[in-house]
Order: C-alpha cells, then structure tokens, then sequence
C-alpha cells in the first residue's frame, strides 16, 4: 500500500517557522506530482502548492500564504517539505501531504495518496 507518512507539526508562536516533512513508502515520488494541503476548523481542505512529475511548481495559495511557504521535493530521499515561515494564527489547520500520478490541480479528488496530516497551531 502507497503511503505517504508527516512530521514536524506542533505548537509555533506567531512570526515563527515550521518546517513539515512527508516521506513516501513503497513508491517513488519522482515519479508522481506532489502538493500540500491543509484543512483549518470548519473549512474545507485547500491546497497550498504543487510540484508537477516534470518539476513545473503551482502555487495555488492566496497572497495571504505565498511568498511565506515554500514546497520541495528531495528525490534522494524520496521525501517531500513544506517550509513555512512568519507564520500567523490564521495559519493554524491541520497540513496533508499528498501525491498522484496526474498533473498538478487544487481538486482534492486528483490525489490518490495522502499523509496522515499534522497538526500546525499558530498561538502565543
């Protein structure tokens, strides 16, 4: 079974950063387009960014996010990061890693394999 398995959620205060990591099993994700989702309380789940097969990098995100979150992916290590930074209480959801075989697309549905998502909250 394909997994993708998170870490690095937790308790930031606000202005800090947090850096997510997401590690595939029994797959390659070279071979697959990857992207970051997160789901704040009573929100649906949204992504944030996508990096395509081809390395091609979709920025999904409002202007509230970009310039602030950063994805990548490390072929080497068959993992994939989202680095966040000057994070905000509204930022506060929990993030999902995710991967398929098609191109990138903010439909949730394209996605075939998901993390177990992790936590991030953004408080003083």
């Amino acid at each position: 079974q394909l997994q993708l398995v998170e870490s690095g959620g937790g308790l930031v205060q606000p202005g800090g950063s947090l850096r997510l990591s997401c590690a595939a099993s029994k797959f390659t994700l070279a071979d697959y387009t990857i992207a970051w989702f997160r789901q704040a309380p009573g929100k649906e789940r949204e992504v944030i960014s996508c990096i395509s097969r081809t390395g091609v990098r979709s920025n999904y995100a409002d202007s509230s996010v970009r310039g602030r979150f950063t994805i990548s992916k490390d072929n080497a290590n068959n993992a994939m990061y989202l680095q966040m930074n000057s994070l905000e209480p509204e930022d506060t959801a929990i993030y999902y890693c995710a991967a398929t075989p098609n191109s990138c697309s903010y439909a949730v549905y394209i996605y075939n394999v998901w993390g177990q998502g992790t936590q991030v909250t953004v408080s003083s």
